[in-house]
């Protein structure tokens, strides 16, 4: 569909983090190494954390409503890039590197499509918005890769 409000991008992207921790949690439940379990399930737990940060935007005391109402055009498939759809459903069981490799290559991704968008807002609120979570993935990124490290220090 070409026009989509930006509540159905932050709908996808709640259930894409959803995803991702039940990836996490299914591999941790399946690791032979107590080290990578470990790592996995601070990976679900990360995930459920933004997947439930996005969901509080729909909230009425959010203060996004109006923002969550805009809408877009993209005339490329929704929502993009189709990559992250892949990473959702791949593997991470085998080591600590995997893990920190899609993690962070998730993270990336998600932070390349909100600044797209926000690069693509029409509306300053938009803009902002984007920005925002593009920043929160940057910040979510260097966190996993410390936590990560910490992991394969133990």
């Amino acid at each position: 569909m070409r026009y989509n409000q930006v509540k159905d991008l932050v709908e996808w992207a709640a259930g894409f983090h959803a995803r991702m921790a039940r990836q996490y949690s299914d591999a941790a439940d399946a690791a032979e190494s107590e080290r990578l379990q470990m790592a996995l399930t601070y990976l679900a737990s990360r995930e459920l954390k933004m997947k439930i940060g996005l969901e509080e935007l729909f909230h009425d005391n959010s203060g996004h409503r109006d923002v969550m109402e805009t809408w877009f055009d993209d005339s490329s498939d929704f929502p993009q890039p189709p990559e992250l759809e892949k990473l959702a459903d791949q593997s991470v069981a085998y080591s600590l590197e995997e893990a920190m490799k899609t993690a962070t290559t998730a993270h990336q991704r998600l932070q390349d499509l909100y600044e797209h968008r926000a690069s693509h807002a029409k509306v300053e609120s938009e803009e902002e918005f984007f920005s925002s979570l593009a920043k929160g993935h940057n910040s979510e990124i260097r966190h996993i890769m410390a936590s990560i490290e910490e992991f394969q220090g133990v």
